[in-house]
């Protein structure tokens, strides 16, 4: 995808960093800025009320989460968020004790009324209660509905009075100290570490909330390493570095691959996050956005299939762009192909035409090996869904020469 370097090169590899290493002063460089493009506009930063490729970009910059990835392992491999560690896990596999990090802060907001405030386990309790309040109808619910104790019943009763009560304490969600929290599971599951690794459960301030109400996707304060500095619905939106983020020295390790040794050498112990700002334009055009880039406006593009033959020659950068510091990133993108056939009378199949319009659309998926294809039943009477993942050659480049 297009802006995959903007989540890895600079949001998830200041995330994901800060666990692996101790603490560092945060020192990044406001010359260093860094244009990039979205192809569509993102909703806001509020996690329960959208799931935007692009908000979830964005907020794993501004907020922090419980867990995080291994930024080069391969396969994906968790590890420790602004938790101290990986979770204690019941024998049953149905408690999670989690013992967050003390120390941390979020950014500076009116709605702290000048007091410093410090990340505690209730954040984490209250951003994922936030996506069964029914007011909110969180598009991301699903990740916590029917399995965690008592929380469902809560809703339930909010279902009822209309009010979802915060206060209320729940078995499945508890803070035993401001630094602890304990989840227990309806039954064992798995997937419930990588929910927690993603921006949606990421720690929420109830004062910030509670403040700027139905704004509050336009106020994200939370505790990572950028913060908004401007935001424009569908025009601009800006970042800049936090101040008070205490940093992390880089220090990954390859899992082989030779982009991996370059990144390393490149970036191996120096302070993070290194740049100060970043700027997002909202440019919809495919054309325009390449124009964009190759006038030195933006720093990463996607090289569109038009684009492709000015650029490469083969496989390979033409020396013209190589002169200029561009280099060229391949790889694969994950993707899901779902197309619909509708049957008439009789199981008769109607064509794609004036007949029939059968729609497509793209999800990113899991990555897969090969081609897999399936067919099921939509709610649609007479409609075969049938869906095939594969994986697509893609290509970046990015502009080193004012990074």
């Amino acid at each position: 995808m297009k802006l995959l370097s903007f989540c890895a090169k600079v949001m998830a590899g200041v995330v994901c960093g800060l666990i692996l290493h101790g603490a560092a002063i945060a020192k990044a460089d406001s010359n260093k800025i860094l244009h990039l493009s979205f192809e569509a506009a993102d909703d806001g930063f509020d996690l329960t009320r959208t799931n935007s490729l692009y908000t979830n970009w964005l907020a794993e910059g501004v907020f922090e989460s419980l867990l995080a990835y291994d930024y080069l392992a391969r396969p994906a491999k968790l590890i420790p968020g602004v938790a101290e560690a990986m979770p204690e896990i019941s024998e049953d596999g149905k408690t999670y004790v989690f013992h967050i990090k003390k120390g941390v802060y979020f950014t500076p907001d009116p709605a702290f009324k000048g007091q410093r405030r410090e990340l505690i386990a209730n954040d984490f309790a209250y951003a994922i209660k936030r996506h069964l309040d029914p007011k909110n109808h969180s598009t991301q619910a699903e990740a916590f509905t029917g399995k965690i104790v008592g929380l469902d019943e809560l809703a339930a009763e909010a279902q009822k009075t209309g009010h979802f009560d915060y206060d209320k304490l729940i078995a499945g969600l508890e803070t035993p100290d401001r630094h602890t929290l304990r989840i227990r599971l309806r039954a064992p599951n798995t997937t419930l570490v990588y929910h927690l690794a993603n921006a949606k459960a990421a720690a929420v301030a109830r004062e910030v909330v509670e403040m700027y109400g139905d704004d509050i996707g336009q106020h994200p304060v939370g505790t990572g390493p950028y913060m908004l500095r401007q935001y424009v619905p569908r025009s601009k939106i800006v970042l800049v570095a936090n101040p008070d983020y205490r940093g992390f020295v880089w220090d990954f390790t390859s899992s082989g691959d030779k982009w991996d040794e370059k990144i390393i050498h490149d970036m191996r112990g120096k302070q993070m996050p290194q740049v100060g700002r970043v700027e997002i334009n909202i440019i919809e055009e495919e054309q325009s956005r390449w124009l964009a880039f190759d006038s030195g406006q933006l720093d990463l593009e996607q090289l569109s299939d038009s684009a492709s033959p000015k650029v490469l020659d083969g496989d390979k950068l033409k020396p013209a762009y190589s002169a200029k510091g561009i280099t060229l990133y391949r790889y694969a993108e994950p993707g899901v192909t779902r197309t619909f056939q509708f049957q008439g009378p009789g199981g008769r199949r109607l064509q794609q035409g004036k007949n029939c319009v059968a729609p497509r659309h793209r999800n990113v998926v899991q990555p897969q090996r090969g081609n897999r294809a399936g067919a099921l039943r939509s709610g649609h009477q007479g409609a075969i869904v049938r869906s095939s993942w594969r994986g697509r050659l893609r290509s970046e480049l990015s502009d080193q020469r004012r990074l």
